[in-house]
């Protein structure tokens, strides 16, 4: 088993997620034996794969004696929600860099959803224009802020990551255990992938602990090889650092069919996962992430990629309160 106890950790998540059978989208398939991981259920300002994360970046901001977290995202960032509830948690303020990378948004998108949970957290807001390097903008934020007199913590885009990623390797760990008491050997592991820090870190943890699982990212912005290069950049780096060396290319996957027209636009195959999902096990996707991951699911089940005899589980990564952000567009 993996030690995490040398990392320093803030207290954030409800854990183990539960993981449950899809006993009705199996029989509307036809196809494997399906499960899901409800990171949906982590319990931080409606949960997300974000909370995982911020109990290690946190952990690192309170050792370093910092009294704010910095963080960026796009304006209905799940990442910046969830960084917002985490500094309150900890006595922390929390100022966040928004990006306007969805091109033709409406007053639903600026106002409602994350951005109203933000500013509820008394999140500090500046905006920036789509396409900028965020990190480095946001980084230049946090340096302004130092030189005010503040102790400014910075967390790139998505919590994405070593310290970050650390929280999906805890994630493996407990996807290796809770199949193993369910007498369960998963065949295929399925999750949306953006910013790499989920997936390099499941991955990562999978691979330190030997388990012969290999997980799906089904990308949610950027081309098959640009994603499969960033997630494994930070996968090696992860492993290396949970002291797993070597891990090859060969080991990261990435499907890049339901993008879509780009970042924070669903696709018609998004909006049939938001469809399906709710109406088949009552789960609650989001446009951006978890609808996307969801709709690669259905349709590497439908191509044949996963046959009958295969168990593929499907990391559910949160996200349903960007839903409102999207009322206009779900409504039509």
């Amino acid at each position: 088993m993996l030690d995490f106890a040398s990392f320093p950790r803030a207290e954030l998540c409800h854990q183990p997620t539960p993981l449950e059978r899809m006993p009705r989208l199996e029989e509307q398939l036809g196809g494997p034996s399906l499960w899901v991981k409800r990171d949906d259920c982590t319990g931080l300002a409606g949960g997300g794969n974000k909370t995982r994360k911020l109990e290690f970046l946190v952990g690192e901001a309170l050792e370093q004696g910092c009294d704010m977290l910095v963080t960026q995202g796009a304006i209905q960032s799940n990442h910046v929600r969830q960084t917002a509830a985490a500094a309150r948690r900890y006595g922390l303020d929390c100022h966040a860099v928004l990006e306007k990378r969805v091109p033709n948004t409406d007053h639903a998108y600026e106002q409602s959803g994350n951005v109203l949970l933000d500013r509820m957290f008394g999140t500090t807001i500046e905006y920036r224009e789509g396409g900028l390097d965020m990190n480095a903008e946001t980084e230049q934020v946090a340096e302004r802020l130092r030189q005010s007199g503040r102790r400014p913590y910075f967390i790139p885009g998505g919590g994405s990551n070593v310290t970050g990623a650390l929280g999906y390797a805890v994630c493996a760990q407990e996807i290796v255990t809770q199949s193993a008491a369910m007498g369960v050997k998963f065949d295929w592991v399925v999750t949306a992938t953006g910013s790499t820090g989920t997936q390099a870190g499941l991955v990562a943890g999978l691979e330190a602990l030997h388990s012969g699982i290999p997980v799906m990212g089904v990308s949610v912005r950027q081309p098959r090889e640009k994603q499969r290069q960033a997630v494994h950049g930070l996968a090696l780096k992860t492993a290396s650092t949970l002291g797993h060396d070597g891990l090859g290319l060969d080991t990261i996957h990435v499907d890049d069919s339901y993008v879509g027209e780009g970042y924070g636009i669903p696709a018609e195959s998004t909006f049939e996962a938001l469809s399906v999902a709710a109406q088949t096990e009552g789960l609650l996707l989001d446009p951006v992430y978890s609808g996307k991951g969801f709709a690669g699911l259905l349709g590497q089940i439908r191509a044949g990629d996963f046959t009958k005899d295969h168990n593929v589980l499907f990391l559910h990564t949160g996200g349903a309160v960007a839903l409102f952000a999207y009322e206009s567009i779900l409504n039509s």
